[in-house]
């Protein structure tokens, strides 16, 4: 006599699986999608890294392959040096002063005042206007002869008075009060989300114990607020290696180079001296730099958020 060893699965187990099988989507549904996302990004990606090894000058068919000396000439360029100590100085310091000032904003209208939603509403409005208005508009107000001068004028301070924006030590300060100016409220907004998703409890518990405001805020709201944090700090390096917009407004990258980050050479490299396969070159830098700065933070501060709670 033959004996089955093969015994039936139970019924739960049977169940189990195909319940999974009816919920699991097919995975030829993403497929559109996929190759939508590769044709229209990954494709020209990849190809761009190409010419990036490359002496393309952006219009010629004819091209020769000249290997990494597209790399080796941004080592030896001054400018591009220089554009590179300023987008990471412009990233950090946008990264420091926005979400201080940002977490400060959002202690202030966490409170039971009567004015908080209109505080809302009037410190998150810079963040909806177009990047593009916005340095434009404070271009006008730091001109020789804008608001900012006249201001100082009025008050009699006329001896501070200069082009704010055509002083090569001030036009990169003025770059980072604009972009703080506008993104702030930004900053607020989710460090506000954060502080309300703290139940009031665990305020009154802390308060009933004895700290104070800061022990308070550092021991107990800090770790609480860590999921806030690092969006915000993501958001704004990132934000900050990438900024284009409000930098070729306000100075073009000028007064020189004084104010050039890698996204202003990159376009003036590309458009103004026909130079794209050096320019696709600085655009891959560009993006290693964002890769790396945006694991290196994501490690460090998911290791943080994970130890604080």
């Amino acid at each position: 006599m033959t004996i089955d060893t093969k015994a039936p699965p139970a019924p739960g187990v049977v169940t189990a699986t195909r319940s999974r099988r009816r919920t699991a989507p097919p995975w030829w549904f993403v497929l559109p999608a996929m190759l939508l996302f590769a044709f229209v990004v990954l494709v020209p990606s990849a190809r761009g890294v190409y010419y990036a090894f490359t002496d393309w000058d952006g219009l010629d068919p004819q091209f020769a392959f000249v290997g990494l000396q597209n790399f080796v000439d941004m080592l030896d360029d001054p400018n591009a040096l220089q554009a590179v100590w300023h987008t990471i100085l412009i990233a950090v310091a946008i990264t420091v002063i926005q979400n201080g000032i940002g977490l400060l904003l959002a202690l202030g209208v966490n409170t039971m005042i009567k004015t908080r939603n209109f505080l809302r509403v009037l410190l998150f409005a810079p963040a909806v206007v177009t990047p593009i208005v916005t340095a434009y508009l404070w271009r006008n107000l730091l001109g020789p002869d804008g608001a900012v001068n006249s201001l100082l004028s009025a008050v009699g301070l006329g001896s501070w008075q200069q082009d704010w924006l055509g002083n090569p030590r001030l036009a990169i300060w003025m770059i980072v009060l604009v972009i703080v100016w506008q993104f702030a409220g930004y900053s607020m907004v989710i460090f506000l989300a954060g502080l309300q998703s703290i139940p009031r409890e665990i305020y009154e518990a802390a308060a009933l114990d004895g700290t104070g405001p800061f022990r308070r805020f550092w021991y107990v709201v800090r770790p609480l607020l860590a999921p806030a944090i690092t969006i915000n700090l993501m958001l704004s390096i990132i934000g900050g290696i990438k900024l284009f917009d409000q930098v070729y407004a306000l100075t073009g990258g000028g007064p020189g180079h004084a104010t050039d980050t890698i996204s202003t050479l990159i376009y003036k490299d590309a458009f103004t001296l026909g130079e794209f396969g050096y320019s696709i070159a600085l655009a891959v830098v560009l993006t290693v730099i964002v890769a790396i700065a945006s694991a290196g933070q994501y490690t460090v501060l998911s290791r943080n958020e994970r130890a604080a709670s």
